[in-house]
């Protein structure tokens, strides 16, 4: 007999739907900038290198962010401070589209990465508080999966676009559509307000987050997933960061080539993150996540050896499956580690933007003694990670 869905999971559905547009938005904005660098360094006489740190000067605040926006949302709850997030990183989208200095331009993109710092982890806090833990998996893999694919759009629709409409249209375009997804959420506020107890509670004492912060790193389960956590993202950053480079290198592409080429990046979050969600669901994560590592070994391990581009473009799209078994399965065990489920996602996102800030240096360290090099010392990480993976990940079967 098949079950009919209640009005109110729809509604849980509409909203899931509606945060990973919002997901999708905040990463296609953050990976757009990477590829018009050389543009912008023209339109602001400065070096490519000068404004090369449009990029940390997003990520690095966007990260240290998320160990806040986590606990205040538990303790006011997920509506005002998703409200104050959006709304502020919708202006300042805005705003950086009238820069006309390179400190101009680096400030709004450091307000911008305060703001969108409290975007996806309260999104993902969201989800564990409307769905139960055996239905995680699924609405865990739409989040990611819009992750993946904002980083692939992002990176390849700023290289197209740009020259047809303008760097400075490209951050009014996506000021807009997160307005339109705002819009959007707001009709929500019935789910908002009740997806998590406790709202109107005293502010924590700095003390009290610190030794909360402290309980979640001393569970055996809590530090293997967060160092998992860093370790994956440090390993996808470095290998994703360095794909044009590669493109350009061993087979001469143009931009637009590379930016098809990469486009192949956020496919499978698209196509299967919701099934790898429900299989997760189902089977546990204890096969999918050393599998997802060693499926991201081998496609880095290739990608360093001068093959075909066909294959190069083919391990592209397997290095984003092997992101997609790994990444939204521990952020489905993240959100069962602590009832404070904000505070435990602003630990998994600040570990998650630590490893996408480190891996790309680490990777250009590296790449010193050879592009060939740096992507296989990378697919072995992968492999080692897989190999410890399938202990340390045994008993993470699923529920009922």
């Amino acid at each position: 007999m098949i079950k009919k869905s209640t009005n109110t999971e729809i509604r849980r559905n509409h909203l899931l739907y509606v945060i990973s547009a919002a997901t999708f938005l905040v990463f296609f904005e953050a990976f757009m900038v990477a590829p018009i660098i050389p543009k912008l360094a023209q339109v602001f006489h400065v070096s490519p290198a000068a404004m090369g740190l449009m990029i940390p000067a997003y990520l690095i605040p966007y990260g240290v962010s998320t160990l806040f926006y986590g606990p205040l949302s538990d303790h006011f709850g997920r509506k005002p401070i998703l409200i104050f997030c959006f709304i502020g990183f919708m202006l300042l989208s805005a705003l950086t589209a009238v820069s006309r200095t390179l400190p101009e331009i680096l400030t709004f993109r450091v307000l911008a990465g305060l703001f969108a710092g409290g975007i996806v982890p309260i999104t993902l806090a969201l989800i564990g508080d409307l769905f139960v833990y055996r239905e995680r998996g699924r609405a865990l893999g739409w989040l990611f999966g819009a992750m993946a694919g904002g980083m692939a759009f992002g990176s390849t629709f700023g290289t197209m676009l740009e020259p047809v409409i303008s760097w400075s249209n490209l951050f009014v375009g996506a000021a807009i559509l997160i307005c339109g997804v705002f819009l959007v959420l707001l009709t929500f506020s019935d789910l908002l307000k009740k997806s998590v107890s406790g709202i109107q509670r005293p502010t924590p004492s700095f003390g009290k987050v610190l030794r909360e912060y402290g309980a979640l790193l001393q569970s055996k389960r809590g530090i293997r997933t967060y160092l998992y956590a860093l370790l994956n993202g440090l390993l996808h950053s470095g290998v994703y960061t360095w794909l044009g480079y590669l493109f350009v290198q061993y087979y001469g592409l143009s931009e637009f080539a590379i930016g098809v080429a990469l486009l192949g990046y956020g496919v499978p979050g698209f196509l299967f993150g919701p099934v790898l969600g429900k299989m997760a669901d189902r089977y546990g994560r204890k096969y999918l996540i050393p599998a997802g590592l060693v499926i991201a070994g081998i496609s880095s391990t290739v990608l360093g050896i001068h093959t075909s581009v066909f294959l190069a473009g083919i391990m592209v799209t397997t290095l984003s499956l092997g992101y997609d078994m790994t990444q939204p399965l521990l952020a489905g065990i993240v959100t069962d580690l602590s009832p404070d489920k904000g505070l435990a996602v602003g630990v998994l996102v600040f570990m998650l933007f630590l490893g996408f800030g480190t891996g790309s240096m680490i990777f250009s360290v590296i790449m010193q003694h050879g592009l060939s090099v740096a992507f296989t010392s990378f697919g072995i990480l992968g492999f080692t990670l897989a190999v410890f993976g399938f202990p340390l990940y045994r008993d993470e079967i699923t529920r009922v």
